[in-house]
């Protein structure tokens, strides 16, 4: 049951179990960098970050009817593409999300997760391209990146 004072980030009237491709992030609680670091614009992820990536790429074969595309494990949060093809009649993406994130901190022994995840529903090929290149250049911004304490 959902506390009366907190909102949900989803969409009040949206079917988040039909056929669709969704942006997803995932952050660390108190984005903690938890999962590895950025050397030379690539990412060198921890022994839990190799949890989250194996956790993450497990979700296609655990469920029917969901496809993985361009991810990125960051070092305190991680991004990904969830396509729900219809098949096999895919659970909502709550919880295929809240599956993924239950598994690494049973994995890692402790709570990992912030509450909830942030998700966008793409739209078209363009928004889907855009994406799929703000993912994988993820590692290449994270210089840039105002959560990088590096960037300061």
């Amino acid at each position: 049951m959902s506390r009366p004072d907190r909102q949900s980030p989803r969409l009040p009237v949206f079917d988040y179990s039909q056929a669709g491709l969704y942006f997803v992030t995932v952050c660390a609680f108190g984005r903690r960098f938890l999962f590895g670091a950025v050397m030379q614009d690539e990412m060198r992820l921890s022994p839990l970050g190799e949890v989250v990536r194996r956790e993450w790429t497990a979700i296609a074969t655990r469920w029917g009817g969901v496809e993985l595309d361009a991810f990125a494990v960051m070092p305190n949060h991680l991004h990904g593409i969830v396509a729900l093809t219809g098949a096999g009649r895919a659970p909502p993406l709550q919880t295929i999300i809240g599956s993924f994130k239950a598994g690494v901190s049973r994995r890692a022994g402790c709570s990992v997760w912030q509450r909830s995840f942030y998700d966008r529903v793409i739209r078209d090929d363009e928004e889907l391209r855009a994406l799929r290149e703000y993912v994988e250049e993820n590692p290449l911004r994270w210089a840039l990146d105002l959560e990088n304490p590096a960037s300061r």
